[in-house]
C-alpha cells in the first residue's frame, strides 16, 4: 500500500460527547451520521489504497460496519488522533508510504485538499509530515471571531513562515487584527485538521513525551513543533465551497446549510 487513510473517532469528546454518531440532515431530507459522512468524503479522494475508521468504541465500530466501512480497533489509551493513527498502523502491521489522518468531524473536506497534501509530500521525500491551511474569507473569519467572543472553541488557526513551515497553531484567532483595520485578503489561515505523515514520523511522535503547550492548546500537532520537527503547511483553495468542522453542537446547522450548496 502507498497511501492509507485513518479516520480517528472517539465517543468521549469533551465538547461534544458522542459526536461521531451525531446525525446531520442531508439535502434530500434523509439523515446520516457524522462518521458515515466523513467516511464517504474520504472515499472520494483519489489515489488511496484503503480507508479505515480507527476507534476504541464498539458503538462507532458497529455503526461503521453497518454502512460498509472498515474498522481497526485501537487502544483506549490513545490521547489524540495522531496517536490513534500510530496505534492503528501498528495493529494492521502495514508499512505504507504515507498515512493520512482524516478528521472525523470535517465531512465538508473536499478531496483536493488531501490530494494536494499527498502531492506535496511526494514532491519532498524528506518531509516528515504536512497539513493543509486555507485562507479565511470574511464569513469564515467572522465565524472564528464570533465563536471566541461567545466563549466557544471553534476552528484552529495556523501561523507559518515564508517557506510554509508552521510556526504555531492555536485555537485563538491568530494573528490578532483590529477589526477596524481588517485587510484584504485576510491574513488569517484556517488550519484544516488533516495530516499526512511518513510512518516513521508517527513512531517518533508516540515515543516523545506530551508537551505542555500541546496540553494547554489541546492541539496534537504542537508536539512536533515543540520537538523541533518541521510541519509543512500546504495552502489549499476551497474553490467556492464552504469548509467548516463540526466542533460544537451549534455547528450542525452551519454544516447542514453548506450541504445544500455542494
Amino acid at each position: 500500500m502507498r497511501t492509507v487513510i485513518f479516520i480517528p473517532a472517539r465517543y468521549a469528546s469533551t465538547r461534544y460527547p458522542g459526536k461521531p454518531l451525531a446525525t446531520l440532515r442531508q439535502p434530500d431530507g434523509s439523515e446520516k451520521t457524522l462518521i458515515q459522512m466523513s467516511w464517504e468524503a474520504a472515499c472520494q479522494i483519489s489515489g488511496i489504497d484503503a480507508v479505515y475508521v480507527a476507534t476504541d468504541d464498539e458503538r462507532i465500530a458497529e455503526a461503521t460496519r453497518g454502512f460498509g466501512g472498515k474498522v481497526v480497533m485501537t487502544s483506549e489509551a490513545c490521547e489524540n488522533g495522531t496517536a490513534r493513527c500510530a496505534d492503528a498502523l501498528e495493529r494492521l502491521g502495514i508499512e505504507p508510504e504515507l498515512v493520512v489522518n482524516f478528521q472525523g468531524d470535517a465531512p465538508l473536506t473536499p478531496p483536493w485538499f488531501v490530494e494536494e497534501l499527498i502531492a506535496a509530500m511526494r514532491a519532498e521525500p524528506e518531509m516528515a509530515m504536512a497539513t493543509p491551511v486555507l485562507r479565511c474569507d470574511r464569513e469564515t473569519y467572522e465565524a472564528f471571531v464570533e465563536d471566541r467572543k461567545n466563549g466557544r472553541v471553534g476552528g484552529t488557526t495556523a501561523i507559518f513562515d515564508a517557506q510554509m513551515r508552521a510556526q504555531y497553531f492555536s485555537k485563538e484567532v491568530l494573528p490578532y487584527i483590529d477589526l477596524g483595520k481588517l485587510p484584504e485578503p485576510i491574513p488569517v489561515f484556517h488550519h484544516v485538521g488533516v495530516y499526512a505523515y511518513r510512518p516513521s514520523a508517527l513512531r517518533d511522535y508516540v515515543a516523545r513525551p506530551v508537551s505542555q503547550i500541546e496540553t494547554l492548546e489541546g492541539l496534537e500537532q504542537l508536539r512536533f513543533l515543540n520537538a523541533g520537527i518541521p510541519v509543512r503547511c500546504v495552502e489549499v483553495s476551497a474553490r467556492g465551497r464552504v469548509f467548516w468542522e463540526l466542533n460544537n453542537p451549534t455547528d450542525v446547522a452551519r454544516i447542514e446549510a453548506a450541504l445544500t450548496t455542494m
